[in-house]
């Protein structure tokens, strides 16, 4: 894939996020939500930060199988139960996205939820990647 991440200066600086991503490639590959659950279906984690790095761990697998990277993803999705709990922990998600999948984000969003499938979740994610 080649992406090409726009950030129009009329914009506010994205911190950690890309405002637009123009993608081209031959494959699409939608990934369904994600949250921290081991290979046992059990919820890990205590913490919003254990919960979204097994989360995101768990994405990428699912992006590797299918034959892409961390580079090839296009959009994300992030679901919170509590995003009052994930913006003061932003800084530290920050840094387990960084050290997961590098510095060429994808387009991103955060939404608040009531709560997610798993009652013990605190977090999902899922997006899309063009290989």
């Amino acid at each position: 894939m080649t992406a090409e991440r726009i950030n129009p200066p009329d914009l506010s600086p994205p911190v950690g996020f890309s405002h637009a991503v123009v993608a081209t490639g031959t494959r699409l590959v939608f990934l369904a939500g994600q949250t921290a659950l081991d290979t046992d279906g059990k919820i890990t984690g205590d913490t919003l930060p254990e919960q979204f790095e097994k989360a995101l761990r768990n994405l990428l697998a699912a992006l590797h199988a299918a034959g892409g990277t961390p580079g090839d993803l296009a959009r994300v999705t992030v679901y919170a139960t509590d995003v009052a709990d994930y913006r003061s922990h932003a800084r530290e998600l920050g840094g387990i996205w960084r050290r997961l999948t590098g510095r060429s984000y994808p387009a991103m969003a955060v939404v608040g939820v009531v709560r997610l499938w798993d009652e013990r979740a605190l977090v999902e994610l899922d997006g899309f990647a063009v290989l």
